[in-house]
């Protein structure tokens, strides 16, 4: 059975909205968008590589698919991380698109969580979540995620989306691993507490 990964950029306080660029994702008014850029140093375009390149399949919210779908299939195929992503499955959750363009790309049917049951216990490798935090609520909420690796970057945003939505039920986590990045950023890896 495959593991559910998430990967993602995160400031101090949380916040994973609109990350590389301003036009990213302006809900509730947000005007920082693309805060990630100027702390994306070697170690975490190494990191992001194998991350993605290692995956053996992506997980997408609608909104991340469209971003992705509109990049990733016209990049440079000779970076082993842009191949594998095109090649990859890439499951959808999606209410509204109908038709997926993407090689690859597949919706999910209606009921989320075990569809992403499915999809994990038919993988031998680590389905990836990137971005996608209305997916990631769902995910969250069922308590299928099997490990964070978190990209947490030196800044306060003080408003925008939270990878952990205020109010959700307590979440006990342990650190497995951290790693700093010369530009300050932290990677770290956690995994449910053992109770």
């Amino acid at each position: 059975m495959g593991q559910l990964i998430v990967v993602n950029f995160v400031s101090l306080d949380g916040v994973m909205q609109s990350v590389l660029s301003a036009d990213e994702d302006r809900d509730g008014g947000f005007d920082h968008g693309g805060w990630v850029l100027p702390h994306v140093d070697a170690v975490v375009e190494r990191f992001m590589s194998e991350a993605t390149a290692g995956a053996a399949a992506l997980l997408l919210g609608r909104r991340t698919y469209d971003i992705f779908a509109a990049t990733w299939p016209y990049a440079d195929l000779g970076d082993p991380a842009v191949a594998a992503m095109n090649a990859m499955p890439k499951y959808v959750a999606s209410r509204t698109h109908r038709d997926l363009e993407w090689a690859n790309s597949s919706l999910l049917g209606a009921d989320l969580a075990q569809e992403v049951r499915r999809v994990t216990a038919a993988s031998d490798g680590e389905t990836v979540v990137l971005g996608s935090g209305g997916l990631l609520e769902t995910l969250i909420e069922h308590d299928l995620v099997d490990e964070y690796r978190l990209l947490v970057f030196p800044l306060v945003l003080g408003s925008g989306k939270r990878l952990f939505a205020p109010g959700k039920a307590p979440r006990r986590l342990t650190l497995t691993a951290t790693r700093p990045t010369p530009s300050g950023v932290l990677i770290n890896t956690y995994r449910h507490a053992e109770d």
